[in-house]
C-alpha cells in the first residue's frame, strides 16, 4: 500500500489484460503475452505515479491474471464480491480495475448491474503491452485514478485514451488503434486532460441496480444464456441444438431494426414455447431496436447483444 497519511483510500484491483502484458520485443504490439505483470508492480513503475495520487492511500489487490478473452463467470463473481466489500468501506473513495480490452464492456456492464453504490468504479485497459516502446497503459491508469479522485464521479465507467464512457454504452470498435472505444450515439461522459476531468454533462443521475454482488449465487450455477446471429442463411438449427442442451436464455443479434429470418424466427418461437427466454438486440453498431407494440420477441432496451446477454442472465437468476 502507498500511504500518504490520508483518510481517503483508492483500491486498485488487477485482472490482467494487455495493460499487464509483456513481450521481449519493444515493437511487438500484437503477439505479446497478456497478464504477465502484477498490478502493484505495474503502478509503481509509472513515472510520477506517487505524486499523481498525493492525498490518497492506495491499496492493491490481484483478483485475477488473465487475458480478457478468457474472462469467465468465476472471476466475475470474485471481482464483484471484492468490489462490493471494498466500496462499502467508509474511507474508500472509489475503485480502479485494470482489465483487458476484449471483454471490458461486458465486465463493466455486469458490475454496473450488481454493485449498488454511488462511489466510482473505474475500469481501464491498454491496447499496447507494458513492454511496448510507447505503452498506453500507464496514462490510462493515471486517467482512471483522476476520475476516481474527482468528486463528481460515480458509478461504473470505462476510461481509455482520455475518454470516460458509461458502462451501459461503451463498446470496443477497433481491434488495434489506441482509441478503440466508443459510446455510440450517447457520447462520452467526460474527458481526462492533464490530470483533470472535464465532464460533458451535469450531475449524473445514477440508477442503482436491484441485485447486490454479495447475494449472487455461485458462478457455477448461473443460467446458461447464449447469443445467436441473424445473417444470410440463418436457419435456426443452432437454436434447436441449444434448446436440446438445456439453454435457458437466448439473445438474438438481429439485422437492422430487430429483424430475423423466417426460419430463425420459427426456431426462436419454438424455444420460447419450451420456456426459453429470448431477447432481440441489433447487430448494428449504432442505434437501438425501435420496437412495435405487438412484437413477438421483446427487445433489449438499447443494450448491445453482449450486454443484453448479461442482463438476461441476471434476470434469470433466483
Amino acid at each position: 500500500m502507498i500511504d500518504t497519511n490520508s483518510s481517503r483510500k483508492i483500491v486498485v484491483l488487477g485482472t490482467g489484460g494487455t495493460i499487464a502484458g509483456y513481450s521481449a520485443l519493444v515493437n511487438d504490439n500484437i503477439s505479446y503475452d497478456a497478464a504477465q505483470i502484477d498490478i502493484e508492480t505495474l503502478a509503481r513503475n509509472i513515472q510520477g505515479f506517487k505524486s499523481h495520487v498525493e492525498g490518497f492511500k492506495l491499496a492493491f489487490e490481484q483478483v485475477a491474471q488473465v487475458d480478457s478473452k478468457d474472462m469467465d463467470f468465476a472471476i466475475w463473481e470474485a471481482l464483484a464480491r471484492r468490489v462490493a466489500l471494498h466500496i462499502a468501506e467508509p474511507d474508500v473513495q472509489g475503485i480502479v480495475i485494470t482489465h483487458g480490452t476484449d471483454t471490458i464492456e461486458e465486465t463493466a456492464y455486469f458490475l454496473r448491474s450488481v454493485v449498488p453504490s454511488v462511489k466510482p468504479v473505474v475500469l481501464t485497459c491498454a491496447m499496447r503491452p507494458a513492454s511496448a516502446l510507447s505503452p498506453d497503459g500507464p496514462q490510462n491508469l493515471l486517467d482512471a485514478l483522476s476520475v476516481v479522485m474527482d468528486d463528481k464521479a460515480c458509478g461504473v465507467v470505462v476510461v481509455c485514451a482520455g475518454v470516460v464512457h458509461a458502462a451501459e454504452h461503451v463498446q470496443k470498435i477497433h481491434p488495434y488503434r489506441l482509441d478503440a472505444f466508443n459510446s455510440g450515439e450517447a457520447g462520452p461522459l467526460a474527458w481526462t486532460e492533464e490530470g483533470r476531468v472535464r465532464w460533458s454533462v451535469g450531475p449524473i443521475a445514477l440508477a442503482l441496480p436491484d441485485r447486490d454482488a454479495l447475494s449472487l449465487p455461485e458462478s457455477g450455477s448461473w443460467p446458461q444464456v447464449e447469443i445467436v446471429l441473424n445473417c444470410v442463411g440463418a436457419n435456426g438449427k443452432v437454436v434447436d441444438a441449444l434448446v436440446t442442451h438445456g439453454i435457458q436464455g437466448l439473445v438474438v443479434a438481429c439485422t437492422g431494426n430487430g429483424t430475423v429470418s423466417d426460419a430463425l424466427m420459427a426456431s426462436l418461437l419454438r424455444a420460447m414455447s419450451q420456456g426459453v427466454k429470448v431477447v432481440r438486440a441489433t447487430r448494428c453498431s449504432l442505434g437501438r431496436v425501435v420496437s412495435i407494440p405487438d412484437a413477438l420477441i421483446p427487445d433489449s432496451q438499447g443494450l448491445s447483444p453482449v450486454k443484453a446477454r448479461v442482463a438476461l442472465m441476471l434476470s434469470l437468476m433466483p
